[in-house]
């Protein structure tokens, strides 16, 4: 687990790396860029993409885009929310699942 914890911290570390990176990181293209890829935009993608909407859209704070350190901010904050619910999620879940493995003992 301690090598594991290692690599996640390092991972977090790096994420702002990704804001020197041009263009879209791979698999965050919004409708219109599938389209252009692919020819045409699934219909569960289409029909999700109106229900689903993101916390910090394009990873910045509504309202606090205006220059490069805003959107810098935006983007680390956005990480560190997403990492701090992923951790929240997985807490929860290992709390539920060492009560019922207790049960069955």
């Amino acid at each position: 687990m301690k090598k594991f914890l290692i690599a996640a911290i390092v991972l977090i570390l790096l994420t702002p790396i990704g804001l020197l990176a041009p263009g879209s990181a791979w698999g965050e293209w919004g409708l219109d860029e599938i389209k252009s890829m692919v020819g045409y935009v699934p219909s569960g993608m289409k029909h999700f993409s109106d229900t689903i909407k993101a916390l910090f859209p394009d990873y910045s704070i509504p309202g606090f885009d205006k220059n490069f350190l805003q959107l810098s901010i935006g983007y680390i904050f956005s990480a560190v929310v997403g990492i701090a619910v992923i951790a929240l999620v997985f807490f929860v879940l290992s709390k539920i699942m060492g009560k019922s493995e207790e049960k069955n003992e």
